[in-house]
């Protein structure tokens, strides 16, 4: 009678086992989307360092075609190259950045509140269109009697105004000036965050690339070592390809502008090779900012502009996108709208920018995942 009992028992403790694991899972699972919804900034912060730590690494790997020397040489090399180029462009045209930047601001600002007013006499509600106008409530004078007006400090001047009105304008001016003061160190001390990170990475990738395959069971090392390569090489075309990308789009849309005439020409045109690292959305937003811009210098402006970005446009998509990135990435483009939207709408800004490289690597996971085992590992034919 024990011989069928000793079965029924070792399928209960393997039953058992296997739902012990599967919630082990699932709460796993439900703890890591918990920590990458609150974390989601700093995440996306540490993925923009591992980014530019992969672009610093790629170009130093293009140098070791034309020059060998260590690694930390041609790093070396490649940061002082690209501080430089930097440096000339804000030192011989920082003035005419900064120009032409306060006139693009102020000529978005009047073309922004023109179409207001044009919608609103066509009939189109726009109320939700806050323009940051601020309206003076007229003091009334007539219905409060003399009575209740505060009467002035003795002992000071007419004109002048009382102590609250001082203290209340003073804070505010100090609440605004915090505000600034916070958003320009946290904007600094995230641009400082990324370079610190990239340069690390790409300084010693070896060591990284170890530790992080020693984090993977001894098991599945080779598969992770096989997919880690895969992303790695994969971001590094991308990245190449992409900084050609943004070069060509910035001089093609300089070049025009300044041939059609518009003001502001250079700052459009740096906005515009920007904004092409963000696909599909940064170009409509690239040529809406474009357009408007143009508008001040008259309709014929405005047209030649828009012609301008379409043609800026159909030279990144069926040009250098085709030629360039074909053999970096292959991602339809519906499905990257969507990855984008759906990543903008959760995460802002950070979402929208980094969805393309983020979709590339689970491209690059379910590829492999879907591959027989002599496809991903060819060294099991030899054996």
């Amino acid at each position: 009678m024990s011989a069928p009992i000793e079965p029924r028992v070792q399928t209960r403790s393997d039953l058992a086992w296997s739902i012990a694991v599967g919630g082990i899972g699932v709460v796993a699972f439900t703890a890591f989307l918990l920590f990458a919804w609150y974390y989601a900034a700093t995440l996306f912060l540490v993925f923009a360092g591992i980014l530019l730590g992969v672009a610093l690494t790629a170009m130093t790997h293009l140098l070791q075609k034309v020059m060998g020397g260590p690694h930390a040489l041609r790093l070396a090399l490649v940061c002082v190259v690209l501080a430089g180029f930097l440096s000339g462009v804000v030192f011989l045209g920082g003035a005419t950045i900064a120009r032409q930047a306060t006139v693009l601001s102020n000529t978005l600002k009047s073309q922004l509140v023109t179409v207001k007013t044009f919608l609103e006499q066509h009939g189109v509600d726009t109320s939700y269109l806050e323009l940051g106008s601020v309206t003076a409530t007229p003091a009334s004078t007539t219905d409060t009697p003399a009575a209740t007006a505060p009467a002035p400090s003795p002992g000071l001047p007419k004109g002048l105004p009382s102590a609250g009105a001082l203290a209340s304008g003073g804070g505010a001016i100090v609440s605004q000036t915090l505000k600034l003061l916070l958003g320009t160190v946290s904007a600094v001390g995230n641009f400082f965050i990324v370079l610190f990170l990239g340069l690390s990475f790409a300084a010693q990738p070896g060591v990284y690339r170890k530790g992080l395959l020693a984090l993977a069971p001894k098991k599945h090392r080779h598969s992770v070592t096989t997919v880690v390569d895969r992303i790695s090489d994969t971001l590094e075309r991308w990245l190449i390809a992409q900084m050609i990308t943004m070069a060509a789009v910035f001089l093609v849309t300089w070049i025009g502008l300044t041939i059609i005439g518009i003001d502001s020409s250079f700052i459009l045109g740096i906005q515009a090779g920007l904004l092409a690292f963000i696909p599909t959305v940064g170009a409509l937003i690239g040529g809406l900012i474009i357009v408007l811009a143009s508008l001040a210098s008259g309709w014929v402006a405005a047209f030649s502009a828009f012609i301008l970005f379409l043609g800026v446009h159909a030279l990144e998509s069926y040009i250098l996108t085709p030629i360039i990135q074909r053999q970096a990435l292959d991602i339809p483009p519906a499905t990257l709208f969507a990855f984008q939207i759906l990543l903008g709408v959760v995460f802002g800004l950070w979402g929208l920018a980094l969805a393309l490289p983020l979709m590339a690597i689970v491209k690059v996971i379910i590829t492999y995942l879907r591959e027989d085992d002599e496809v991903r590992e060819p060294e099991f034919k030899m054996a």
